[in-house]
């Protein structure tokens, strides 16, 4: 990165913070973009150099979590099963709600239950889990050499970790953060596991068929 590209990185990362915890702390209708840039310490011109409204810091921030779900998807071993990757890729969220800093424990927390708790923001969440859905069958499907437009199994699996993704959130939030998410998500995925693996497993019962 250039040093004019680290510092809109930093000023973009700052901005994000600010916006994201006094949203959280006071409500999203009641702050307004003069007190998330006083708070990050810039001109309501520079939020808006950034950001077109308030909701689109949220917007953003969660594009920037379905990169990451589906980057750690692509990094997982080719031979894997779907369901160990899937699991190891939704789990890339979850780090910062472990994270053993009560302080940062309770940010996580607070933003977590603003957008789930916002009607506006957690319907623009539910609209990116569905483009997170296609990013990762797409990514399902180039793994397993499959053709995502007549075969229903990856946006079946992507769709059906997604689920237990959201369903972990919603159990860690209303515990208080007193429940690990990483073991609601292990549990939510011994669930769903046997479904998400029939697929190789139907397939190797095919091979073997066709070899006897």
């Amino acid at each position: 990165m250039s040093l004019a590209e680290r510092k809109r990185l930093l000023v973009a990362t700052e901005l994000t913070e600010a916006a994201l915890q006094l949203l959280a702390l006071k409500g999203f209708d009641a702050v307004t973009v003069d007190e998330i840039a006083a708070s990050a310490g810039v001109s309501k011109r520079t939020f808006f150099r950034y950001f077109a409204s308030k909701e689109d810091v949220v917007v953003q921030f969660l594009s920037g979590m379905g990169g990451d779900i589906r980057a750690a998807l692509a990094a997982r071993p080719a031979g894997e099963a779907p369901s160990v990757s899937l699991r190891h890729a939704v789990a890339v969220p979850l780090a910062a709600c472990t994270d053993r800093h009560p302080e940062h424990a309770a940010r996580a927390l607070r933003v977590v239950r603003l957008i789930l708790r916002t009607p506006a923001l957690l319907a623009r969440f539910l609209e990116r889990q569905a483009a997170w859905r296609e990013t990762l069958a797409e990514e399902l499907a180039g793994r397993r050499g499959l053709d995502p437009a007549a075969d229903p199994y990856p946006r079946l699996a992507a769709g059906t970790a997604l689920v237990a993704f959201h369903t972990t959130l919603e159990l860690w939030s209303d515990s208080d953060a007193e429940r690990d998410p990483l073991e609601l998500l292990d549990r939510a995925f011994t669930m769903v596991a046997p479904a998400l693996d029939a697929h190789d497993r139907g397939e190797a019962a095919g091979r073997a068929a066709g070899k006897g």
